[in-house]
């Protein structure tokens, strides 16, 4: 038996506060070239809601293309999303 210790709303909070650090991280990175919430849903072809709600935890649910694309833009591998840290 398969025992999986998140709930599907703790996995979509990971996810959401994990995309916000990950943004974040890439701030601080290219502080020349930031992305905001705005700047990251349109390059991902997404709402700007979408992503806000996203990395606040109200979301229950997104596509893994999204996620790809997100992971694409910020450049790091989609699994970090996951990571319960």
């Amino acid at each position: 038996m398969l025992y999986i210790k998140e709930t599907r709303g703790d996995i979509f909070k990971i996810i959401g506060a994990n995309v916000r650090y990950y943004r974040g991280l890439y701030n601080l990175n290219n502080p020349k070239n930031k992305i905001s919430q705005s700047k990251l849903a349109e390059m991902c072809n997404v709402s700007t809601g979408l992503i806000g709600s996203l990395e606040t935890g109200k979301v229950m649910g997104i596509s893994i293309p999204v996620l790809w694309n997100i992971s694409e833009v910020l450049n790091i591998s989609i699994e970090k999303f996951f990571e319960n840290r």
